[in-house]
């Protein structure tokens, strides 16, 4: 069935509908939701529920008649949205939210244009503003609000669109419709994306949102907003050329080098390693941020073949050590990973090797 301006729709690939208020060349259209607010979305992931009565009708028909059938199109629409109910989950008390980018054609890499989405992943309703900077000014490149637990398509933008991506920043206002809820801050995170990663097929990586690969920016994690440093490169060095200056005249005790281990990168999941504070988090965000950081490095050297890598997990119940080795049994089976040195670890570590 055509889609045309009018028909009230739902979206396959993801809760909601409205109706369609104007198309966007060949396959999108916007869609009106019951906030007010136009959604861009692909016309091959819409289906029509309801068609525009006002176009079926003669040209004859009386304006009041019109106008009445419009009426009761919209009262049913308002009927059926007020039925539309929400699963929320326990973990969806916490907000996670993420910026996801999808290439079109990932065979073409090189020539292919993305595709950016909004990923809301907990039991909140969102005002959002995505935003890129230009110059000294910043740029509104999609904002509205996002129902719960969904994902929802933002913009398509071609490689020479990537430069105005480099600085990015997400804003956003949590809450609740018709029902008590815990107050959240607002938020607000600026992100530097590295550009370069669009033009690597293995950066678009496996994910829990899309069956394609995708590269993807935490936003907030558990609540948590994400940090990213945004100095420049010459802020950077000049503020460690004067670090340096200043400890030449500390004494410095000396640090003989292990001949064996000097390849070999230690890294300390232990949650009070990653986290200054743990408050109000379960064991289950603690796990998955410890796994999000596991998950970090390995992308982060994913290129330094024969690299050495030790995961300082600690022996406990287990719990933190299965959860890796099921990681790297799915996702990252390429590695080869074993027990790392007892005499320095114990039972408390594992060793990975970048292949």
């Amino acid at each position: 069935m055509a889609i045309k301006i009018g028909d009230k729709i739902r979206f396959l690939n993801s809760v909601g509908g409205g109706i369609v208020t104007k198309f966007q060349g060949k396959d999108q259209v916007l869609v009106e939701d019951e906030d007010g607010f136009e959604i861009p979305a692909f016309i091959r992931e819409c289906v029509v529920i309801e068609e525009n009565k006002m176009q079926v009708h003669s040209k004859n028909q009386p304006k009041a008649n019109l106008q009445e059938n419009l009426t009761k199109a919209q009262e049913n629409t308002s009927k059926e949205k007020e039925e539309i109910t929400i699963t929320e989950t326990p973990e969806g008390e916490r907000l996670n939210i993420a910026v996801a980018y999808l290439p079109l054609d990932p065979k073409a890499l090189q020539q292919s244009a993305y595709e950016a989405y909004f990923i809301n992943d907990s039991n909140y309703f969102l005002f959002y503003n995505y935003m890129s900077r230009q110059g000294n000014s910043w740029f509104s490149r999609s904002n509205g609000v996002i129902e719960p637990n969904t994902k929802i398509f933002m913009e398509e933008f071609s490689k020479e669109d990537l430069n105005n991506l480099e600085r990015i920043c997400v804003q956003l206002i949590a809450f609740k419709k018709d029902k008590p809820y815990s107050l959240k801050n607002a938020i607000s995170v600026e992100m530097r994306v590295d550009t370069v990663k669009f033009y690597k097929l293995h950066c678009f990586m496996e994910n829990d949102y899309f069956d394609e690969g995708a590269l993807i920016y935490p936003v907030v994690k558990a609540d948590i907003p994400e940090k990213q440093m945004l100095v420049s490169a010459t802020e950077l060095q000049e503020a460690m050329q004067q670090k340096v200056r200043e400890n030449r005249h500390i004494p410095q005790p000396i640090v003989r080098k292990k001949e064996n281990n000097s390849a070999i990168l230690e890294v300390d999941l232990h949650i009070h390693e990653l986290l200054d504070n743990t408050n109000g988090l379960s064991n289950s965000d603690m796990l998955n941020y410890q796994l999000d950081k596991f998950r970090e490095v390995l992308e982060q050297y994913a290129g330094h073949k024969g690299q050495k890598i030790v995961f300082i997990h600690g022996k406990g119940d287990g719990v933190l050590r299965k959860a890796i080795e099921k990681e790297l049994k799915t996702k990252y089976k390429k590695y080869y990973f074993q027990d790392a040195s007892f005499r320095e670890y114990g039972f408390g570590a594992t060793m990975v090797t970048i292949h």
